[in-house]
């Protein structure tokens, strides 16, 4: 098997906050399937404390979830807070009798959270999440590629994995592009 190559720094802690909330996430026990099931039960009878408790037993998992969408346009500490709004919903409407574990239902939540808070904040002129979902298919595609061949992919290579156009592949990556400053070096 292929080692991982990882060109850039997964997490930026510049932050003294960020580094601070880590510390103190990684200080939080964790709880097992039956602690989870009975917690579920307790959410649903309106016990706030077993919501805290399933959600703090889980903010490990957000970080790691948000750390996937860094440099995208929000700082890793919004993606974490946004990441937490939606493992709270997640903790409100879990059904423990469906047989899932909890963080199985949680992330679809973790991530839709994240996902629209980068597309009404993480850009000057707001795209439809639908544009987002298909930069973001088309991106993890050109990483993969260029993980596997240690070169960047052509856009006629994108085109063949993505089956789309070459033209619909560089509108892809051309809507996707930062704004930047009118004083900024050319």
């Amino acid at each position: 098997m292929r080692q991982l190559k990882i060109a850039t720094q997964i997490t930026n802690r510049d932050s003294q906050a960020v580094e601070k909330y880590l510390q103190e996430i990684s200080k939080i026990g964790m709880i097992t399937p039956e602690e989870e099931t009975i917690l579920a039960q307790k959410i649903k009878m309106g016990d706030q404390r077993a919501l805290e408790r399933l959600t703090t037993a889980n903010l490990r998992f957000v970080v790691s979830v948000a750390k996937q969408y860094q440099h995208q346009g929000l700082s890793l500490s919004d993606l974490i807070n946004e990441g937490n709004l939606g493992l709270i919903k997640a903790a409100q409407r879990f059904d423990e009798t469906k047989g899932f574990k909890f963080i199985s239902y949680a992330v679809w939540w973790i991530r839709q959270s994240i996902l629209q808070a980068l597309a009404e904040q993480g850009r000057l002129v707001r795209l439809p999440q639908n544009k987002i979902g298909t930069y973001n298919k088309a991106n993890k595609a050109y990483m993969a590629f260029e993980q596997e061949h240690e070169r960047e992919p052509s856009t006629e290579e994108l085109s063949e994995i993505l089956e789309m156009s070459e033209t619909e592949i560089n509108n892809i990556f051309q809507s996707n592009t930062r704004h930047t400053s009118l004083d900024a070096p050319v």
